[in-house]
């Protein structure tokens, strides 16, 4: 995908030289589907992102939703772009 068609808060957070990538840190974002089912998103260095499902405590998912980032099953793309359409426009990792 060209740099020319990913959103432009994508064109800038992705990086493009060693140096930049450094400090490069992830866009994150989690849904829960269940107080004990929680969907977790992720960009990813080389210009893509990712969605992963896990059962999880429910006690915290702002505590909780790197664990299911980690250790969750990946989401099938269609069902991860309805549930984070703030990704759109990005690819999704193979």
């Amino acid at each position: 995908m060209s740099e020319t068609t990913l959103p432009e808060w994508a064109v800038k957070h992705f990086p493009k030289t060693p140096e930049e990538a450094k400090d490069w840190k992830p866009q994150q974002a989690h849904r829960a589907l269940h107080r004990c089912v929680l969907a977790a998103a992720q960009t990813r260095i080389e210009g893509a992102w990712a969605a992963y499902i896990r059962d999880v405590p429910g006690m915290n998912h702002d505590n909780e939703f790197n664990n299911v980032l980690k250790e969750g099953d990946k989401l099938r793309e269609d069902i991860a772009r309805i549930m984070f359409p703030q990704f759109k426009g990005i690819p999704y990792a193979e």
